[in-house]
């Protein structure tokens, strides 16, 4: 059977299920949302080994940013289903009464998600509790370049899941381009912004809608006043967990006024603390995912003095905790997003410029500031754009399930987590109720006398 055949018998086999309405029911949206988490329960110890052989992350690392935070996403929603699939009562106005209005959540369909390789159980699961939450049938697309969790996936959804109504497409762009030719009814795709246009080409052939979480250039705002130690200290956790590939991650420091300096050495200090004087004999320090990317990453080392780091080994795929200062805004290092172990410093004279420099560039995913001026914080939250803003610690608004996921421009279209992830997967169908008795419809049928016309103005 060639790619594009299976992958035909593949989403006709899950429309199919889907149109029997199986999926429909909340007992069976609880069954696989219990099922994926004990899923994650019993075989978190080959997840981790996976994520340690694709990335290098310690145990503790999968943990918490992968595991853990799928099982979070889990149990939010198995608390929640009921309230988020209850019809919602809509008022309704003076000139329809008597009526009832209200809005119900049905399934989309068959959705694609299409996750990447950074965190590849993090972002292949926690789209897909969504979509099921819903009621949907799931297609997944792991990525190649985490080859030992994509094959995990692909051994164990399986053998917990509805195999009728979740599969998994393992391969590369062939499987993913024949993927992309099928009718979807909701595509989710985490990447980058090229691949992105693709995906969402792809789908506009079929109208169908698209979830795209890409990324972009993170900035991270210091001024003066900030406790500059503990603001290090936030910066390098951000930075470099998971070797600094992750789409949050704060992609450089605008140090405002004389902060530069003294941040320098408290990064330093930050690193040392965390990773010791050899991070590459640390056990929670990562790897790059391959060599292109290590590649791509080692030529941007020369774009600045370096501060701390600046090791890197091709053969283990290593590149050092890395800072450097004295970095040209026009530096290769700052044309596009990092997505590695390497923090670029620019000095910005105040406030002003910093936002002029954010502005003047994509808006990013996130954005974050360090600073103790309640009118810096109001200026940032008015004057400056990006799909989230954060105060005192990057990358965290991610595990609050109250608050939406997403991008804005360039950094992405549409959102998730918690019930936003709901509403992402799922159509908010408008219905109408309106008895036949009293036809109080006669007022707005022609012919149109002058009585008629006073109440219609009056009402309509």
């Amino acid at each position: 059977m060639s790619d594009d055949s299976r992958a035909t018998e593949t989403v006709g086999r899950l429309r199919e299920t889907f149109g029997t309405g199986r999926t429909r029911p909340l007992a069976w949206r609880r069954r696989q949302l219990h099922a994926l988490r004990a899923l994650l329960d019993e075989h978190a110890p080959d997840l981790t080994e996976a994520l340690r052989a694709d990335l290098g992350k310690s145990p503790v690392e999968a943990f918490t940013s992968e595991l853990r935070f799928v099982t979070n996403e889990i149990d939010h929603a198995l608390r929640h289903l009921d309230g988020w699939a209850r019809p919602r009562r809509v008022s309704v106005p003076v000139s329809l009464r008597p009526a009832r209005a209200r809005t119900i959540r049905e399934p989309l369909g068959v959705v694609l998600v299409i996750s990447p390789w950074n965190y590849p159980v993090q972002l292949s699961l926690a789209p897909m509790v969504g979509a099921l939450a819903a009621g949907n049938c799931v297609v997944l697309k792991p990525s190649e370049l985490a080859p030992a969790v994509s094959a995990e996936l692909a051994r164990l959804l399986p053998r917990h899941l509805d195999t009728d109504a979740v599969a998994v497409v393992e391969g590369g762009v062939p499987e993913t381009t024949d993927l992309l030719e099928q009718r979807f009814d909701h595509v989710f795709y985490t990447g980058n912004g090229t691949v992105g246009r693709v995906v969402m080409a792809a789908a506009a052939r079929h109208l169908t809608p698209v979830t795209l979480e890409l990324g972009g250039k993170c900035p991270v705002i210091v001024e003066p006043g900030a406790d500059l130690a503990a603001t290090a200290r936030r910066i390098a956790w951000g930075k470099f967990l998971n070797a600094g590939q992750s789409c949050t991650a704060p992609d450089h420091v605008l140090a405002i006024g004389d902060t530069a300096d003294a941040l320098e050495g408290h990064l330093a200090t930050a690193v040392r603390a965390m990773y010791g004087t050899d991070p590459a004999a640390s056990p929670d320090y990562g790897r790059v995912v391959n060599e292109r990317h290590f590649d791509r990453l080692a030529a941007l080392l020369g774009d600045g003095r370096v501060v701390t780091g600046g090791d890197h080994d091709r053969a283990a795929r290593y590149i050092a905790p890395t800072v450097l200062a004295d970095v040209a805004p026009d530096a290769p290092v700052m044309r596009e997003e990092i997505f590695g172990p390497i923090l670029p410093i620019l000095r910005m004279p105040d406030l002003d410029a910093a936002i002029a420099f954010v502005n003047a560039r994509d808006k990013p995913l996130a954005l974050y500031a360090f600073t103790s001026d309640e009118r810096t914080r109001r200026r940032l939250l008015t004057e400056t754009s990006s799909g989230a803003l954060g105060f005192g610690l990057p990358n965290a608004h991610l595990t609050v399930p109250g608050l939406p996921f997403g991008g804005v421009g360039e950094s992405g279209v549409g959102r998730y987590h918690g019930e936003y992830s709901f509403e992402t997967f799922s159509h908010a169908k408008a219905v109408l109720d309106k008895p036949l008795s009293p036809d109080t419809m006669r007022v707005a049928y022609p012919p149109f006398t002058a009585i008629k016309e006073r109440l219609i103005r009056r009402f309509a």
